[in-house]
């Protein structure tokens, strides 16, 4: 290298090093030095040098924010770690009732709890290796998420390059929040509204929407910020409470929630969640509550998780939002359960953003408690800032026109008997197994994404199957021929081709996902992949106990029953017998136990085109069961790409970024060597 380019080469440095320095000032510090002029300015002398030497261009560079291609698809993403989701609390009460099974699995030892704002956005998960962004991933279900490193990287807030002075974490994963201003958002729809587009109906659409553009050019232009709220797999640097956490995020260049506090007691922790509540409306940015942790790192191993999220750690939510309407008719539905659930029908009213037109009212109970009639006027809040829900009558507002809602003697659908289950319980439910609207709802569960993944098999198509009588059962989607697709409305001959060729891939999805989608009460997909993982086929969850299955970690009793009871039904037996039959996956492989290394582990995999020996997911579940991570899309971290017939583009951008491509032959062989 000559004197002259070493010269260059340090001037480009230094450039990029104070844009950083000014980024961090802006996004973490909020105390910015420059004008945007200045910085625009100091962002095109970087951006003319790079381009009269590109040799000298780095990965991390601030002008390297959008140099990803568009993408037409985002690609899966597994955490490494869940992001799970919180549990609720709602009053004092329910707060102080937490604080106390905390207590409890401290064996008594004194908490100190950190609360941090519950800001209304996006979760995101990004992942640094040596301090440069390689991935960035959308929460997705919690287990796996959408990868979208492109947009992440256009956003401002989130560093490419994490401020290392001295030593860096060599692997670090964080979670936090993607979320815009009020004022950016005001700003933001009124210049879509000047272009005659749609308007975000809220902070939080505005920025999953911003988020998961196709082009990233499209995020970058959105006013998008980012705080750190927790983290995955690290490796290292160690901490030993969350507050130590945040403060390495704060030197790295991350921001961490703003307004927390550390509190020594829960007495001080209600208090500050008050304080936070009536200051709630002059916050930049929208928020619904406060997140309690409990500060020790320690402390939290040792509560550990449930199935949907962890033990020390609680959002204790602010009073919901409320709005007055009234209340046009009264309705009920029939989810796929059978359970009978009333539903008002509103003037459509404005509700924290949100055009609000249905409330539902749980049960019948809650309609007699509530005293509500068709024609009230009533007070209606989103429960959790969501849910939509009926808190009180305004009874002063009554005309004498208003009409008593009698329960229906009989399901809306099907015209059978409706009771309740046990006296007991307060959910009415339609006793006939054939009903319609029960068997349509449960049948677009069984074919969803989460569950038998039955592509073309969506709410049109599950409607004209259930009105036509085509289908009585789940095993009945095996037994369907090309001549009943067509005599529906919705299918012509290639779409029906390509419904049976959907429904014949999903024969090979795991066990766990066959589970999750009978949609056996109280198990969710995490039960079903325990159960699986447990049991390795169907046959032995039929056979196993009550007694067995409640000492399962994280199933219990409440799950036991519904297993038990599910599967104890005669009509549950032979829908079993019938998808086998057809040709249904009932095990799930039997996990290494020799505690030797997999062959396959830290590879990843992408597939393209058709392989003759086998489906696709035939093809990922081998890789996976001997370690490997089987992808949808292409990345210059990608180890293997197998290519059969007919590649796409995947199969271009491998070569592009010289990623090793395999043919089917190879792949094969490349398992037989393991």
């Amino acid at each position: 290298m000559s004197e002259n380019l070493r010269q260059i080469k340090t001037t480009i440095e230094n450039l990029r090093k104070t844009i950083r320095k000014h980024d961090y000032l802006y996004y973490v510090s909020d105390q910015p030095e420059v004008s945007d002029f200045e910085y625009d300015r100091l962002l095109k002398e970087l951006s003319e040098l790079e381009k009269k030497y590109p040799e000298l261009i780095t990965p991390d560079s601030p002008t390297q924010r959008l140099s990803a291609a568009v993408s037409s698809a985002f690609g899966q993403v597994r955490h490494s770690t869940p992001m799970l989701s919180l549990d609720n609390s709602y009053s004092q009460e329910d707060i102080l009732e937490w604080h106390n099974r905390v207590v409890k699995g401290l064996g008594g030892e004194k908490p100190q709890y950190f609360v941090e704002l519950k800001i209304d956005g996006v979760g995101l998960n990004l992942i640094y290796k040596d301090g440069l962004l390689s991935l960035g991933a959308t929460r997705g279900d919690g287990e796996t998420g959408e990868d979208i490193t492109a947009n992440a990287r256009s956003i401002r807030a989130i560093p490419l390059k994490l401020n290392c002075e001295g030593k860096c974490p060599s692997y670090l994963e964080v979670r936090g929040e993607v979320y815009i201003n009020k004022k950016d958002f005001s700003a933001l729809n009124a210049k879509i509204s000047e272009s005659g587009g749609e308007l975000f109906a809220n902070t939080r659409n505005a920025a999953a929407g911003s988020l998961r553009q196709k082009n990233p050019e499209l995020t970058s232009q959105r006013p998008l910020k980012f705080f750190v709220h927790s983290y995955g797999k690290i490796e290292g640097e160690k901490f030993s409470t969350y507050e130590e956490f945040l403060n390495l995020c704060r030197g790295l260049g991350l921001k961490p929630t703003e307004r927390s506090k550390l509190c020594d007691s829960i007495e001080e922790v209600i208090k500050y969640r008050n304080e936070l509540e009536e200051k709630r409306d002059s916050l930049p940015y929208e928020v619904d509550g406060v997140v309690v942790k409990l500060n020790s790192i320690q402390g939290q191993e040792k509560l550990g998780f449930t199935l949907k999220s962890p033990r020390w750690a609680i959002a204790y939510k602010f009073a919901a939002r409320q709005a007055t309407t009234k209340v046009n008719e009264i309705i009920v539905q029939v989810g796929r359960t059978g359970v009978i659930t009333p539903v008002a029908v509103l003037e459509p009213v404005e509700l924290s953003g949100v055009t609000i037109s249905r409330a539902t009212l749980h049960n019948f109970d809650e309609i007699a408690r509530l005293g509500v009639m068709a024609g009230d006027t009533v007070l209606v809040e989103r429960a959790g800032d969501v849910i939509p829900e009926i808190v009180k009558v305004i009874s002063s507002k009554r005309d004498g026109g208003e009409k008593h809602y009698k329960i229906p003697g009989q399901c809306p659908a099907c015209g059978s008997r409706i009771m309740k289950e046990k006296q007991e319980q307060v959910a009415y439910r339609c006793m006939n197994p054939s009903c319609p609207a029960q068997f349509q709802r449960a049948l677009a569960h069984f074919a969803s994404r989460g569950a038998m993944d039955i592509e073309g098999l969506g709410e049109a198509a599950v409607t004209q199957l259930a009105d036509n009588k085509t289908l009585s059962d789940f095993a009945g989607i095996y037994e369907l021929k090309k001549e009943d697709l067509l005599k529906l409305e919705l299918f012509k001959d290639k779409k029906a081709s390509n419904l049976l060729k959907a429904i014949e891939k999903s024969k090979s999805r795991p066990l766990s996902r066959l589970i999750f989608a009978l949609g056996i009460p109280n198990v969710g997909e995490k039960a079903a992949r325990i159960l699986a993982g447990r049991f390795l086929s169907l046959e032995n969850i039929v056979k196993a106990g009550i007694e067995e299955l409640e000492n399962i970690h994280e199933v219990g009793p409440v799950t036991a029953k519904s297993v038990v009871d599910y599967f104890g039904q005669e009509s549950v037996a032979k829908l079993l017998e019938k998808l086998k039959a057809n040709g249904v996956n009932t095990i799930e492989p039997r996990p290494d136990s020799s505690g030797a290394a997999k062959p396959l582990e830290g590879k990843t995999f992408v597939f393209t085109g058709e392989l003759k020996s086998f489906s696709r997911p035939q093809a990922q579940e081998k890789v996976r069961g001997l370690g490997g991570e089987a992808v949808s899309s292409v990345s210059k971290n990608t180890d293997y790409v197998v290519a059969g017939e007919a590649p796409g583009s995947k199969y271009d951008k491998a070569k592009k970024l010289g990623v090793k491509i395999l043919n089917e032959e190879e792949f094969i062989s490349l398992l037989g060597s393991r």
